[in-house]
């Protein structure tokens, strides 16, 4: 009886801290004990079986997404070597469908923090910023796939990519001005930027909340591919 009320109050815990309800922790529970093999903690070799990761080209960085201390809230920087529950749930609120009763302020804090998410799977190094190397491997890997792409072809995407940011966030540039890279500031504006250029209004849930939504306690999605959300144009002098 004592067992069980803890395990109640626990469960209780979990529904403040994350914004589940007691039965998505029940369920995302059950997905946890598969992932773990029954084991109180989930390493990187536990994703190895997942059907729906097993083809994704970026299959590596949303792993290691699951073990990244910022996406944790547990520092600025480095992995984690393994998951306890709780670390499951907080990594899996990030996927979880915006709540049609939040007022405004409360829309736009969970929509950034599902950003911030998508912003540190391209900071690979964890410094603040995502660089034109670091944006270049995303879309290599994202393009890995197909066959009539090579190599120098997605580094045009990326390169574009990143001067259409730079005309986002920085404006005209010198000549001998170089772009450093993509802050996480730089990184809301580029979004507005598409989102206003695809005519889609204000409140409305944006690309990367369907990438990522599905239905609440849903796992993410196979065919999810966040790279493809920054613009299609680069930088000069960055190369």
């Amino acid at each position: 009886m004592g067992a069980a009320h803890s395990a109640s109050e626990e469960v209780r815990e979990l529904v403040g801290k994350t914004g589940f309800s007691s039965d998505q922790i029940e369920q995302l529970h059950r997905r946890f004990k598969q992932l773990s093999g029954d084991q109180p903690t989930i390493r990187k070799e536990n994703f190895n079986n997942v059907p729906d990761l097993e083809l994704n080209p970026i299959r590596s960085k949303i792993v290691r997404a699951f073990f990244d201390n910022r996406n944790l809230r547990k520092g600025s920087s480095g992995l984690a070597d393994e998951i306890n529950f709780e670390d499951f749930l907080t990594i899996m609120s990030y996927f979880r469908p915006i709540d049609t009763t939040m007022d405004e302020e409360q829309v736009q804090l969970c929509r950034k923090e599902k950003l911030r998410f998508l912003f540190h799977m391209y900071d690979s190094d964890s410094d603040g910023r995502i660089t034109l190397e670091e944006y270049r491997n995303v879309v290599e890997e994202l393009l890995s796939g197909n066959p009539h792409i090579e190599k120098e072809s997605a580094r045009s995407i990326a390169d574009g990519a990143m001067m259409e940011a730079a005309s986002v966030c920085v404006g005209q540039m010198e000549p001998d001005q170089v772009y450093e890279g993509i802050t996480f500031d730089d990184f809301l504006k580029v979004v507005q930027e598409l989102l206003l250029s695809s005519g889609e209004p204000e409140g409305v849930e944006s690309e990367e909340e369907k990438s990522y939504g599905g239905r609440e306690g849903d796992d993410p999605p196979a065919n999810s591919e966040p790279a493809k959300k920054l613009p299609q144009k680069s930088q000069q002098g960055s190369r």
